[in-house]
């Protein structure tokens, strides 16, 4: 947890350093690099989530067999990706409004290495090897932060190309250390069919579940980008990244969550204990989070990104809430997702589409954009608990 802290504290001063350097509208270019490698991680995400959970049940041979499977089908969805990024950077440079093709093509060039990093995490956070598998997220975030930095002040080319290679460079960094020991040139290994079975089930679920994350958590950027200018679009871009301090700090008990679930289900032991403490921990921070937000917006903003962004002081508060209602369903959502159940999966999806639909038919002014994805994710919040409550009813019942 302390080291999942210290990573999304220097994503963010990388984030906040940006900010500042480029100024509003370069930062808007910047930003739709750094959104597409969030929804980069999320699509990541579900190899990481399915390694981790099988990494806790299967064993043996059987481990080894899923572990190679993974590998296999990560790099090639990993270059399938990239691909689709470097043959359509043209037309992805005229949807953002960005300067340069070029970006998407750097950018697209470091994704199959990204996906096989996610397997490797994977890995280490199902059989809880902690510390390399912050090893591996220290090495991204720095060599990042650090390469970024260093070639904005050396090299004479577009912020955003700059971006771009410290992206797809530090993606690289992120491998280490690199679990070989499992790893075999046998390509005609195969899981038994009962497992398969499962695996399939539980993959393409995560799968949808990353795809509503996608959705709801970078839609808003995306579509801010193609229906507003570039200076609004930096702004935006600047609002977000302060409210979305929640989500950031409450991943980190997402990561520890998910293993401590299926651990004690395969124990037959009572998970609610777990649910409830952290939807607490995540309480409280969002409650101070966003109370600090409305008693010293202008302060917060001023030192996080200068007077350049103080225009969006009047919006931080209700963006802070938004992504404080994501934060809590989404532990919700894990939460039943380890546990093999998938209705909240879809009444994410279903959500998350309202809220681009939201967004597309409702975009007069920044504020109004806000205040459709407070509605979206209170809607959200609230199913999500009566599910809870239903589930938690009939287990009651029957016990």
């Amino acid at each position: 947890m302390l080291s999942v802290l210290i990573v999304n504290a220097g994503n963010y001063v990388y984030n906040l350093a940006l900010g500042r350097i480029l100024g509003p509208e370069a930062f808007a270019d910047a930003a739709i690099l750094i959104t597409l490698l969030l929804v980069l991680s999320f699509v990541a995400m579900t190899f990481q989530l399915a390694t981790t959970k099988f990494s806790v049940i299967f064993e043996s041979s059987i481990f080894r067999g899923f572990i190679n499977i993974m590998y296999r089908y990560s790099l090639i969805t990993g270059i399938l990706i990239g691909l689709s990024f470097i043959i359509f950077s043209k037309e992805l440079q005229a949807i953002f409004h960005t300067q340069s093709s070029t970006i998407f093509i750097i950018f697209g060039l470091g994704i199959p290495i990204y996906f096989v990093m996610s397997v490797n995490r994977g890995i280490y956070q199902g059989i809880k090897k902690f510390d390399r598998l912050a090893y591996t997220y220290q090495g991204e975030m720095i060599s990042r932060l650090v390469i970024t930095l260093a070639l904005l002040y050396l090299l004479p080319i577009p912020s955003s190309m700059v971006v771009a290679m410290g992206i797809a460079c530090s993606f690289i960094f992120g491998l280490y250390p690199f679990r070989t020991k499992d790893i075999t040139t046998n390509f005609s290994i195969t899981l038994p069919s009962s497992h398969k079975k499962q695996v399939y089930r539980f993959f393409t679920l995560t799968a949808f579940y990353e795809l509503t994350q996608i959705i709801i958590n970078n839609s808003d950027i995306l579509l801010v980008k193609h229906y507003f200018e570039g200076y609004e679009a930096g702004l935006y871009a600047s609002l977000a990244l302060i409210g979305r301090v929640v989500y950031f700090v409450a991943w980190m008990f997402v990561m520890l969550l998910l293993p401590k679930v299926v651990q004690k289900q395969k124990e037959g032991k009572n998970t609610t204990s777990i649910l409830f403490s952290y939807v607490g921990y995540i309480s409280i921070l969002a409650f101070i989070i966003v109370l600090s937000c409305y008693l010293f917006p202008e302060l917060v903003i001023q030192l996080m990104f200068g007077s350049e962004y103080l225009s969006m002081a009047p919006l931080l508060w209700k963006y802070a809430i938004a992504t404080s209602l994501f934060a809590l369903s989404n532990i919700f959502a894990y939460y039943f997702l380890s546990l093999d159940h998938y209705i909240p999966v879809f009444l994410s999806g279903i959500l998350g589409i309202t809220q681009v639909l939201l967004i597309a038919l409702f975009h007069q002014s920044l504020t109004q954009v806000v205040h459709m994805q407070i509605i979206a994710m209170a809607i959200l919040l609230v199913v999500q608990l009566l599910f809870f409550f239903r589930k938690n009813a009939d287990k009651t019942s029957k016990d």
